[in-house]
């Protein structure tokens, strides 16, 4: 896609009604324990100033686990983490998320800005235990009222290290989510899906199971929004119809990952 199409986009979204920001940012973790926030105690804590989340391997835990914040539903916010993933795999950032009692006290189904050690998939749009991936780096989509995915925009994905510390940025406003890392756009994603989207839900940290892994959180931010309005499903001139996207690689980078990236790295 053109720049001109992912300028236009940029409009739209920004034209949204109350896409000001409604108040000043809220500090949501005290930097000293996890007041406000529910996690399993064996999995989640705070070390030196830093919220910890450690997978030891295969097993522990189980299946993925969350840190939730518990202190409301969110609908329209703008929301900043700086967080790493250490270890061969990732983590993410749950939001308008539900929970999966069915699973265990702390499953998560929902949104996900991916901390993913594979450049076309950190920062991407995705949904944990639902319709998969939405958008790799780089891309802006928009989902049609069946669920199909269609690209709207292409722009240069943003190349980070994961196990160093990066500053991502969601922005939820009606349909239309935006991630950024370190201030620049990874991802956009525009649900027209109703049946399938989420207007409002939980926020919360990814533990992935599987590798050895180690999430730290550091700093987490929030500005809920003004209520705004939902766009309808309209195509740019240029969209093209795309496949859902998959991996080969789900948790992290496999044999390539690099050896510095180790749970436990200062």
């Amino acid at each position: 896609m053109s720049l001109p199409h992912t300028l236009v986009w940029s409009a739209v979204f920004l034209l949204l009604p109350g896409f000001a920001r409604a108040g000043e940012a809220v500090d949501l973790f005290n930097g000293r324990n996890l007041d406000g926030w529910d996690g399993d105690p064996a999995l989640w804590k705070v070390a030196d100033g830093v919220i910890t989340g450690t997978c030891t391997g295969p097993g522990t835990p189980k299946h993925n686990d969350f840190l939730i914040w518990r202190g409301g539903v969110l609908k329209d916010f703008e929301l900043t983490v700086t967080m790493r993933v250490l270890g061969d795999n990732n983590s993410g950032i749950q939001y308008r998320s539900r929970s999966l009692p069915e699973v265990g006290p702390w499953a998560i189904a929902g949104y996900q800005c991916d901390v993913h050690p594979a450049i076309e998939h950190t920062g991407m749009t995705y949904e944990e235990k639902g319709r998969g991936i939405f958008g790799l780096n780089g891309k802006s989509v928009m989902l049609d009222p069946e669920g199909q995915r269609w690209l709207v925009a292409e722009h240069e994905p943003v190349e980070v290290d994961v196990s160093e510390w990066n500053t991502y940025t969601v922005t939820a406003k009606g349909n239309v989510l935006e991630h950024r890392i370190n201030g620049r756009l990874t991802s956009r994603l525009t649900d027209c899906d109703e049946k399938g989207r989420a207007l409002e839900g939980l926020l919360a940290f990814q533990l992935h199971s599987g590798n050895a892994n180690t999430v730290e959180v550091r700093e987490v931010k929030l500005r809920e929004l003004e209520g705004g309005g939902i766009l309808p499903f309209v195509l740019p001139e240029g969209a093209t119809k795309i496949a859902k996207p998959t991996t080969s690689r789900p948790q992290g980078l496999g044999k390539s990952a690099p050896a510095n990236a180790a749970p436990g790295k200062p």
